[in-house]
């Protein structure tokens, strides 16, 4: 009767199914991200209560005249005089001032709050002055700087601190040697190199106006995103990039007000826009830039908070694993924790090591040693297997000609090595697996063969 191999076995459909779902999810995770986070909001943006301060009585007929031609799109804030409305667009309570003086109709814009919603405003005026006689001022309060014509160069500049902050964080997660403090470190050197060389380069660019404040501002953002993403690692685990893309890409940009101004997309990604790290860095940017400080205060207290929060995570977890690492017995392994799998990059899974002496660049490993015998005899072939806390093969080595093996990329976790060669008893050892160090376990394995005395009487 005939067998099939081995790698045929596998092949049956609900093995295909289960490949191509574990394989596809992040795509099509990111397929429906930018058709529903991008796409719907971005299709056809149009204004929502867009505040504008209106000075004199003339408020109450605006409104009307606005609700008429678009309901609910332009909020009218009555103020006492032209000069009150000019300073309500300067300390960034409304969008724009209109002054409806009778023949010299005055609007007060600020195009650092986006240009597209100083077009907008100036679309919906314009007829309205228009029927008080003589031509519609415009006086933009907040001109965005030189190398940013469209307003759009801060959005592009906090993107650059945004997506790498999380993408490092992945690239960290291959570091199987780097403990958890190299990593922490990394982070934080990672965030002050990126937050001064995006500041330099938008300098140069003339994107932003020279203050060196945009420095810090920007490292709040790069530790909120890296810190908080680094700390869900262990609670989604495989899962941690589709959380982090839907967190700091996919649901932060749309929210941001840096593409699009927040007041002309949806009412769920308006109300995203006051917690995302990436709107609060442009606002509290913008602020600085452009307003005299106006409106900085709540979005640096919202970045404190996400760097808050990853830090949360991280000592939670680590005072969570040192309260496990008293309280368990070696005899009780942990519950098994599978390694993290990034689905866009490579990340470590448990390696088998050709030992030999390590070379800047090459794995090391996290668990290496040498195969005896009772009497001090190298074991060439011995099979070292790893398993996890339940049993479950983790990976297999073969020691060398001189009774080396090594291993590498497994989970931080209880592991038992099981080392088998022919004509010897096999040796098992429970041991933990840390993150950031590598282990020497040395195995002696006793011989099968009774062992010979001669007889009292030959």
């Amino acid at each position: 009767m005939a067998h099939k191999a081995d790698g045929d076995t596998l092949r049956t459909p609900a093995h295909t199914l289960r490949t191509l779902a574990e394989s596809l999810w992040f795509p099509a995770f990111f397929a429906l991200g930018f058709l529903f986070c991008y796409l719907l909001p971005f299709h056809q943006p149009s204004p929502h209560h867009v505040k504008i301060a209106v000075a004199g009585p003339a408020a109450v007929q605006i409104q009307a005249a606005l609700d008429k031609a678009s309901q609910g799109a332009f909020d009218i804030q009555q103020v006492t005089t032209t000069a009150a409305a000019r300073q309500a667009v300067l300390d960034r309570d409304v969008v724009a001032g209109f002054s409806p003086v009778p023949g010299h109709p005055v609007l007060y814009v600020a195009k650092a709050e986006g240009y597209l919603l100083e077009s907008v405003v100036n679309q919906a005026i314009t007829p309205i002055a228009a029927k008080s006689g003589g031509t519609l001022t415009v006086t933009d309060l907040a001109p965005t700087a030189n190398g940013d014509p469209m307003g759009t160069g801060l959005f592009y500049l906090v993107l650059a601190w945004t997506i790498p902050s999380y993408i490092v964080v992945m690239m960290l997660l291959r570091a199987v040697t780097l403990s958890r403090r190299a990593k922490l470190l990394t982070l934080v050197g990672w965030g002050a190199a990126v937050s001064v060389l995006g500041y330099l380069v938008g300098l140069a660019l003339d994107v932003i106006p020279s203050d060196p404040v945009t420095i810090p501002l920007a490292f709040l953002l790069t530790q909120g995103v890296a810190l908080t993403a680094f700390g869900l690692v262990p609670f989604f685990k495989q899962f941690v990039p589709g959380v982090a893309v839907g967190l700091f890409v996919l649901l932060s940009m749309p929210s941001s007000g840096g593409a699009v101004p927040v007041q002309l997309v949806p009412g769920f990604f308006r109300a995203l826009h006051p917690v995302m790290p990436m709107g609060n860095l442009i606002e509290a940017l913008r602020g600085v830039f452009y307003f005299d400080g106006a409106g900085v205060a709540g979005p640096v207290l919202a970045l404190c908070a996400w760097v808050l929060f990853g830090v949360v995570l991280i000592a939670g977890r680590a005072w969570w694993q040192r309260r496990q690492a008293v309280t368990t017995d070696v005899a009780q392994p942990r519950v098994e924790e599978p390694p993290v799998e990034d689905p866009t990059i490579e990340i470590p899974r448990p390696t088998a090591l050709v030992p030999h002496p390590h070379h800047f660049g090459e794995p090391v490993p996290m668990v290496r040693g040498t195969v005896r015998t009772g009497g001090g005899k190298r074991v060439a072939g011995a099979v070292v297997t790893v398993t996890d806390g339940r049993g479950g093969q983790l990976v297999r080595a073969v020691a060398d000609e001189r009774g080396v093996y090594g291993v590498t990329g497994l989970p931080e976790q209880f592991v038992d090595v099981v080392v088998s060669a022919p004509g010897l008893h096999s040796a098992v050892r429970r041991i933990p697996v840390r993150e950031g160090t590598s282990r020497v376990e040395d195995f002696e394995l006793a011989s099968r063969r009774p062992t010979v005395t001669a007889s009292p009487g030959a």
